[in-house]
Formats: structure tokens, sequence, C-alpha cells
């Protein structure tokens, strides 16, 4: 596995665990500075590597009508701003390949949503901007087939590559994570992160809302770190009853420390065997 991978400044393989964490999507400057201030200050109490993570765009709703985004340029500067002035490096989602190059000038690790691994042209031009390309394994693949998604970027000439599991489709309406698959895909030869938030979504809902099953989020977070996963994925938010967007699935903001402690206590204890 590559021994190095840096978001920024910031140096992902370390001890701990790395985090990538923040709300869904951009709404405003105000919660977002609220959970990358809040966050910082936890992470480096638990000597966590952490990455703020926001999407400034919310490309894959089920209804037309589903909050999707201020405006991209604009919260893509909000982003970076917060990021800035906080200090740290940050993550965000990019749905089409002229978005790479956009989305590159204002965040540190360009991440690939779960449905399109396996768009080529989005892959490569993720690739081309050098920086960390993060993807997430399609709900409908094996571990063993994102080796074809890590050869796109790679092969494209950049080897900076994390891969996040966020679960397996278990009928229309469920997800569950199997976690064979991250030494499995650890075995690709880079990181691991498990999404502890999206893979308790229950998708396709008869409302159009997603669902999801978010008291199960340190069952899931637990059984990650035991299975011995690089990096934790979650998203988060001051409010998740009135998030715009996936607060059905998010852990409240209040909430992350206890988890967090909880974590890092498992992880050293796994460390010292």
């Amino acid at each position: 596995m590559i021994t190095s991978l840096k978001a920024g400044k910031t140096e992902l393989l370390a001890d701990n665990f790395f985090l990538f964490a923040g709300p869904c999507v951009v709404e405003g400057e105000e919660v977002c500075y609220t959970v990358a201030e809040h966050m910082k200050k936890l992470c480096a109490a638990y000597s966590i590597p952490y990455v703020f993570k926001a999407s400034y765009r919310k490309a894959n709703r089920s209804r037309l009508d589903s909050f999707t985004g201020i405006g991209d340029v604009g919260a893509l500067k909000i982003i970076k701003d917060v990021c800035t002035a906080l200090d740290l490096p940050s993550v965000t989602d990019i749905h089409e390949s002229q978005e790479a190059a956009m989305a590159a000038e204002y965040v540190d690790v360009l991440q690939i949503p779960a449905f399109l691994c396996r768009q080529t042209d989005l892959l490569v031009a993720a690739a081309k901007t050098g920086k960390i390309v993060n993807i997430k394994k399609g709900q409908f693949l094996s571990p063993e087939a994102m080796k074809f998604a890590i050869d796109k970027v790679k092969e494209s000439g950049n080897n900076n590559i994390a891969i996040t599991e966020r679960g397996t489709m278990l009928g229309y309406t469920d997800l569950v994570v199997d976690y064979r698959g991250i030494p499995t895909m650890q075995g690709l030869g880079y990181p691991v992160v498990l999404d502890i938030t999206h893979s308790l979504q229950q998708p396709n809902q008869s409302s159009g809302v997603t669902g999801g099953l978010p008291q199960l989020i340190e069952t899931i977070a637990r059984a990650g770190i035991a299975a011995g996963v690089n990096g934790i994925f979650m998203e988060t938010h001051p409010d998740p009853k009135n998030a715009k967007s996936d607060g059905a699935n998010m852990i409240a903001l209040d909430k992350v420390e206890a988890l967090l402690e909880k974590l890092v206590k498992l992880r050293n204890t796994i460390n010292s065997f």
C-alpha cells in the first residue's frame, strides 16, 4: 500500500485513522464554518488527520424539487474560504468531467460519487488535476472490481488515490456493508475509507426522500475500525432534521465527540496487538 497521502499539508496515513467529515452540501457559510471549526478542535484533541467535507452541488437527487445547492462557484468559494481561515484541507464531489479542473482550484481532494465510479472521462479528468482522487465504490460493484476504477486514475498519471466503501444494495431500499471488502480493496494498494453515514441510507423511498438508520452509525464505525479501515467518512450537521440534504442518515454535530473517543480507543487497542 502507498505509505504517504497528503491533502494539502495534512498527512493522512498516520498511526490513527483519518477523517473526512462535514455537512452533506454547502447550505451557507455559517453551517460550514461551525462544523469545520468544531471538527478541527475535536480531531486535534484526538490526533485524527482531518479533511473538511462538503459538496458544492448535489447532482443525484431523487426529485426535481430537492435542494441541490446555492451555486457552484459560490459554494466552492465558501469551502475554500472556510478552510483557508481554519487551515484545513477539503474534499468535495464532482459529477462531470468538466467540473474537475474547476473544483481543483478550490479543494484538495476530488471525490467520485459511487454511482459514477465507472465513468471513464470523469476519472481521467480528476486524475489529471493531480489532486487526491477518492473513488466511492459503486453500490453495484464487488470490491475486486474497484481495480479497474483505480487503474483509470493511475494510468492517467495520478497515484494519489483512496477508495471508499459505502455499502452494497440489498434489495431496492436497503444497503449492507460487507467488511470482507475492506482488506480486499486494501490489497489493491491504496487506503480504504468507510462511509459510516451513507452506508446507512435507505434509498428509493416512495416519498422520493432517502431515509436512513443513524442509530446504527456507531455500530458500522466500530466494525470498520475493527476491520482495519484507514479512514472514516461521515456527514454531520448541527441540526440534521433541518439539513437540506441527507439529514436522515447524518450524525448530529454534538454527538461526534463521543463517537470519535470510542473509535480512537478501539483503534489504539487494535494497534497494540
